[in-house]
């Protein structure tokens, strides 16, 4: 069993920046890709970036590309979410998640997640 823990939420003004981390714990954790995904209140959970492995293919959504970055310390099992320029849409609870693949619409019950961090931003 893979155990994730997320950390690094806040409230933030527009145009701000914040950290997230995701630590990875337990079973098969060193072996799985790792990747971000956000719901808003009264909205479904969306995609926001994910990396494999290696860390060297990260990969966004259209709304946060030139905005987050994505990285990876497989020396600790943990992944970080840099988030700049930060805007009120980005608002939201910010779960991390771990599989084999990191789809960008994951099926129910697929692979493990954490419980997640809220973001708020605001104008």
């Amino acid at each position: 069993q893979v155990q994730l823990v997320e950390s690094g939420g806040g409230l933030v003004q527009a145009g701000g920046s914040l950290r997230l981390s995701c630590a990875a714990s337990g079973g098969a954790a060193s072996r799985l890709a790792m990747g971000w995904f956000r719901r808003a209140p009264g909205k479904e959970r969306e995609f926001v970036a994910r990396i494999n492995l290696s860390g060297d293919t990260p990969n966004y959504a259209d709304s946060v590309l030139g905005r987050f970055t994505i990285s990876r310390d497989n020396t600790k099992n943990t992944i970080f979410l840099q988030m700049n320029s930060l805007k009120p849409d980005d608002t939201a609870v910010y779960y991390c998640h771990a599989d084999r693949i990191i789809f960008t619409r994951p099926g129910p019950g697929s692979g493990y997640w954490g419980q997640g961090t809220q973001v708020t931003v605001s104008s």
